[in-house]
């Protein structure tokens, strides 16, 4: 989870970490991000210090309280001994200040991660039954769907398809493709039912957020992305 209010540094952030093959979720205030660090499991975060709603500091205190084990970086423009010090008291793992060089953060969170792995046994493999995008969250292992927290119910087909378009996420996939992977070669209805069903995920996924993830590119198919 990157928890970052400039749009900026957090679409760096997004984009740097996604060429690493990371999956990321970005929220822009420290009530979101505590929102979510309650109803889901992460395996890292990276929190800013000076956030909206709720400090990182105070965040990461009240996570703290619940949850020991989970790396958490924080990103701040401080960089005094006190504030180090005060950052590490409440909970971090690790401290670097703005501005930084996005290496060195790559291999902190490189650590963090082999440091969370041993704490909590997880590994590499783990990751394969999960699929996150900007706030949607995907589980294939216990089939579970959240959007920014809130629990999505699914029919099995529905899944499938989420599952199938956020494994190709911001990849354009046409009609034949989607049939041919989530209904089965064997199909020979109505090419149509991709249109209905993507309209099903739209009611599900996107109806009531500002941003939408399931997008149309008209003569060629659908892909799921963060922005339009």
């Amino acid at each position: 989870m990157i928890v970052e209010d400039d749009v900026k540094i957090a679409r760096v952030l997004e984009l740097e970490l996604q060429h690493e093959h990371y999956d990321t979720v970005w929220v822009e205030n420290g009530s979101q991000a505590l929102n979510l660090l309650e109803s889901e499991d992460w395996d890292l975060v990276l929190l800013d210090v000076m956030i909206p709603c709720l400090s990182g500091l105070e965040v990461l205190r009240r996570y703290r309280m619940r949850n020991s084990r989970t790396p958490v970086i924080l990103l701040t423009a401080r960089n005094s001994v006190l504030d180090k010090v005060n950052g590490l008291d409440h909970g971090a793992n690790d401290y670097i200040t703005k501005p930084f060089n996005i290496e060195e953060l790559l291999a902190r969170i490189r650590a963090a991660l082999r440091t969370g792995a041993l704490h909590t046994g997880k590994s590499e493999n783990s990751k394969k039954h999960e699929y996150a995008l900007a706030d949607l969250l995907v589980n294939t292992a216990t089939r579970q769907v959240t959007r920014g927290g809130k629990p999505i119910e699914l029919t099995k087909r529905e899944f499938d398809l989420l599952c199938y378009l956020l494994k190709n996420k911001r990849i354009v996939l046409n009609r034949e493709q989607l049939l041919n992977e989530v209904w089965g070669f064997e199909y020979a209805g109505d090419t149509n039912v991709v249109d209905v069903y993507i309209g099903y995920l739209r009611k599900k996924i996107d109806h009531g957020h500002e941003t939408a993830l399931i997008h149309t590119v008209r003569g060629v198919g659908y892909t799921m992305k963060e922005t339009g």
